[in-house]
């Protein structure tokens, strides 16, 4: 039985939304503005870390000393320093990534190609939305970078950031980290979906019993377990770009090509560079996976909608 046949029977949800429906695909991109905006702001100070570090590895000699330094010199606003741009682009980076995945993943399993190997469909799936998504990113992104990898900072809210931005390079200058973004949204995106799906799926499996012999809650805990592993996953395939992405943003010459730029970065750090703050983007992103799929499921919980995963 397919996966839209298996949930049509289900209970609708509390106002009676029609699964698979324009409002579902809207309530599920809504979900994913509630799990991604306040997720990615709350790890603002390990995001901030991260891409100094990724910029200038010598600047601090450890995470706990940029942390100690940052606060001692401008209290708690200078540890979430960059969170204006964080929430916003990460909220419409949200919606898109889990809309517009709730509404390829229906229209390439079950319209397009319905015999196809599911983990093609979640990887389809999740990389088309993940491209859409990255164009609302992306701007959001290119002020974050910008404050928090230059000292002075570039800018020290999200619109003074804007302003120079444009007045400087043009709208232009918002995107000129699209590629690179995409680069590294997309592998992540894909392995963050596809592993979650496949990871819930084997945890069913190793209790036993189906999803629909469990509770609420315990559906929203294999959420939580199978958000974190996946995390971890998604953290080691997207960190190179990662760096790139902050690298760009932070030391792209005027007039340079992408790919030029991306040379001349790969020939000053090397190969090893590319790994600068790995193991805090892995405690960064598998917390922050495990915590959106949470909030993420929890709210389609809340609709009366089935959780993600273990069909």
């Amino acid at each position: 039985m397919s996966l839209a046949k298996k949930e049509a029977s289900k209970p609708k949800g509390g106002g009676a939304i029609e699964l698979y429906s324009p409002t579902y695909f809207a309530a599920c991109g809504l979900g994913g503005v509630v799990s991604c905006g306040p997720t990615h702001t709350a790890v603002t100070p390990l995001d901030l870390v991260k891409c100094r570090r990724q910029v200038d590895p010598k600047i601090y000699s450890s995470n706990l000393s940029a942390w100690r330094t940052i606060f001692s010199r401008e209290g708690v606003r200078g540890v979430f320093f960059g969170w204006s741009p964080t929430f916003v682009g990460y909220s419409f980076q949200g919606a898109g990534k889990y809309g517009f995945y709730e509404v390829f993943k229906y229209l390439y399993g079950e319209r397009l190609f319905p015999n196809t190997n599911k983990t093609l469909v979640y990887l389809g799936a999740s990389a088309s939305a993940e491209f859409l998504a990255d164009v609302a990113l992306c701007p959001f992104e290119a002020v974050k970078v910008r404050m928090q990898t230059t000292l002075p900072p570039y800018a020290r809210s999200l619109r003074e950031g804007w302003g120079k931005v444009v007045s400087k390079e043009g709208v232009a200058g918002l995107y000129k980290g699209l590629q690179p973004l995409w680069g590294r949204q997309i592998p992540y995106t894909m392995v963050k979906f596809a592993t979650f799906e496949e990871t819930v799926t084997q945890i069913y499996k190793a209790l036993g019993k189906g999803k629909e012999n469990y509770n609420a809650l315990q559906q929203t805990g294999v959420s939580f377990l199978g958000g974190y592993i996946a995390g971890i996953g998604c953290a080691i395939v997207s960190h190179p770009a990662d760096v790139m992405v902050s690298k760009l943003n932070a030391d792209r010459q005027p007039g340079e090509s992408g790919g030029k730029a991306m040379s001349r970065i790969y020939g000053n750090i090397g190969f090893r560079g590319l790994w600068n703050g790995l193991p805090v983007r892995i405690a960064m992103i598998g917390t922050l996976t495990a915590f959106q799929w949470l909030i993420y499921d929890s709210f389609k919980v809340a609709l009366g909608f089935p959780t993600t995963g273990g069909h």
